[in-house]
């Protein structure tokens, strides 16, 4: 898939952490990153994408318990509690036919299965978080004091663009190992009439999910995903957001001293925001079936104090 393209040698994609590096863009003390890049005036047009009123999840369901420890406690009747004849609220004492179930749920978001975001100190280079922020900021007892989840407790709110290559390409869905390039990015806005702009939020089609969905979940390391040589290209359409239905880089990335390019530059260098293991599936035939591949996309992490990203469930309206 590399023939005829112009390929970043490893010392191209190593330059990357300064030439697309947004230290210190938007201040010394910003945490943000590329969601600066939503403003105002990109939520009205994101907005302004809503066209039919339709939305659908981009998130796989969360497998309870494969995916995550749990214990549910159920209660039929309230009255029937140890100590409920002791609870402060004469409700609970009166109403024998009240009951509820409760649960603890443990869960590691982080990998190649579970929806989730990655915020920028989700990864580290050379011991240094976005902005220029040392990773002993990140505390084994207290998670990150720098950049953690939490800088996005408004939500991300934006444009979203969906690119499928895929289909792009005609086939069913890309291959493991096979990465996707600049020119195949301009080729899906070709063909979709679509242009990726400031403030967008960008979800790579690859047709894993439909692998997930027909086969089940793939094991190992080897992926389709984005190629690094879209870093410069997402740098400079100052895209805010980047989505994809792998982990997003391809693996392998074609670079021995750079395992995960796409996700160490943009995290590190760019502060750019990611979102990992998206189902997009009936979000690509909901933009077939109306002709429409943008859409107003809302991500909302759950406010984990110090935590390196969140599972999170994409909604896309249409």
């Amino acid at each position: 898939m590399t023939a005829g393209r112009p390929m970043p040698t490893q010392d191209d994609v190593l330059g990357y952490f300064n030439t697309l590096s947004n230290w210190g863009r938007w201040g010394d003390d910003d945490e943000l990153g590329t969601l600066n890049h939503i403003t105002d005036d990109v939520r009205l047009a994101a907005a302004r994408a809503v066209r039919h009123g339709r939305s659908v999840s981009c998130a796989w369901e969360v497998a309870v318990p494969e995916d995550m420890e749990r214990s549910t406690t159920t209660c039929p009747c309230a009255a029937d509690m140890p100590g409920a004849e002791d609870m402060p609220v004469p409700g609970f004492r009166a109403d024998r036919r009240w009951g509820f179930s409760s649960e603890r749920l443990g869960i590691t978001f982080h990998g190649n299965t579970l929806t989730h975001v990655d915020s920028p100190c989700h990864i580290f280079w050379d011991g240094t978080m976005y902005n220029g922020r040392s990773h002993s900021l990140v505390d084994a007892a207290t998670g990150s004091a720098w950049a953690a989840v939490t800088a996005a407790a408004n939500g991300i709110i934006t444009r979203g663009v969906l690119l499928d290559i895929a289909t792009v390409r005609d086939v069913p869905w890309l291959e493991p190992g096979q990465g996707v390039f600049p020119d195949d990015l301009e080729e899906a806005e070709r063909r979709q009439g679509v242009r990726v702009r400031s403030g967008d939020a960008v979800l790579l089609r690859t047709g894993y999910g439909r692998v997930r969905h027909e086969a089940g979940e793939a094991g190992g390391f080897t992926q389709a995903g984005w190629h690094a040589s879209c870093l410069p290209w997402l740098h400079e359409r100052e895209v805010a957001l980047i989505g994809a239905d792998t982990p997003q880089d391809v693996q392998p990335s074609g670079y021995e001293d750079v395992l995960m390019p796409v996700h160490a530059v943009s995290l590190v260098a760019m502060g750019l925001w990611m979102l990992d293991n998206c189902d997009l599936e009936v979000c690509a035939r909901t933009a077939a079936e109306l002709g429409q591949w943008d859409f107003q996309l809302a991500v909302a992490p759950v406010r984990f104090a110090g935590t390196s990203g969140s599972p999170v469930n994409p909604i896309a309206t249409f």
